[in-house]
């Protein structure tokens, strides 16, 4: 009776494990063919800015770069007003993500509290402002009259808070700062504001992550606010400036003095192709830095998702 029950649970385990053999191989090759189906696309981006317009168009640069040359990155990168704009987009970026992150997550703290006054009108006027504006026109009147239009300033301040940001902040303290560690804080002596800065902030670095990479992309992909608000050269973010390139590489073809035919043909090739440096060019910094916060990323996510 014994090597009988034996024979059986072998036979059960055996067939435990192989089904979830296949399962685990299942999701394996979908996983695969996921990361394949979104890699492709940015592997093709970087093969087509090396490679001959001419090779693109006939439909041979599939898996590798066909005819390279980089005449198109030369065109761009010899553009003064590239780095400029890079300069520029990285002090708003920097400057907007630390006062974004701040602002977000001292709100978010304050309205996880629920001993705030009027928490709950506070939180639905917050929710108002996410399917509801004033306008364009309004805001744009509003921001004149403060003195902002053709500033820095507002082109850090623009885009800072977020309410999805916020909420998303205020779940993360809810569920993971308790109750009864401020308690025990606070009969040691240790006011809110000290709470937040020395506790909460410390405990919260998957979050602040999470925020400030929110916070950090919004601002380097942003070009709506400085096309907007101001007129000034010297002002313009990357991404403004690399819509104004793009445009100038389309404007190349339209070239028809008879002293310039010999270098036509090369501003035609580069005109073609230079959307795709344009792309590498804008996100290629994004790419370098989101591995490093990967992880924070994923926790902050699974540990501040609202939860029903």
């Amino acid at each position: 009776m014994g090597i009988y029950m034996k024979s059986i649970s072998k036979k059960g385990s055996v067939k435990s494990f192989s089904t979830d053999s296949v399962f685990d191989i299942i999701i394996t090759i979908i996983a695969i063919a996921a990361l394949l189906i979104s890699l492709y696309p940015l592997y093709f981006v970087l093969i087509a800015s090396i490679s001959s317009p001419e090779d693109i168009a006939l439909g041979k640069v599939v898996f590798l770069p066909s005819n390279i040359n980089f005449s198109a990155y030369k065109f761009v990168l010899e553009e003064g007003r590239i780095w400029r704009g890079y300069a520029n987009t990285i002090l708003y970026t920097l400057c907007g993500t630390v006062l974004g992150t701040l602002v977000t997550l001292m709100a978010a703290f304050a309205l996880s509290r629920k001993d705030l006054f009027g928490r709950s009108i506070i939180m639905k006027l917050l929710v108002f402002t996410m399917f509801f504006s004033g306008g364009l026109i309004p805001t744009y009147m509003t921001i004149s009259n403060l003195g902002l239009v053709n500033t820095r300033w507002i082109l850090m301040i623009m885009g800072s808070v977020s309410v999805y940001n916020m909420i998303i902040a205020r779940t993360f303290f809810q569920n993971t700062i308790p109750e009864e560690l401020y308690e025990a804080a606070e009969l040691d002596g240790c006011g809110i504001a000290k709470f937040f800065v020395s506790i909460a902030l410390p405990l919260s670095k998957a979050i602040i992550a999470v925020i400030a990479l929110y916070i950090g992309v919004s601002h380097w992909n942003s070009y709506f606010n400085a096309m907007i608000y101001t007129t000034r050269q010297d002002l313009a973010p990357l991404q403004l400036v690399l819509r104004d390139i793009l445009i100038l590489g389309q404007s190349l073809t339209n070239v028809t003095d008879a002293s310039e035919l010999e270098a036509l043909a090369e501003r035609q090739r580069i005109a073609q192709i230079i959307k795709y440096v344009v792309i590498i060019v804008s996100s290629m910094p994004l790419i370098c830095i989101y591995p490093f916060l990967q992880k924070y990323f994923v926790k902050g996510v699974m540990i501040g998702s609202v939860k029903g």
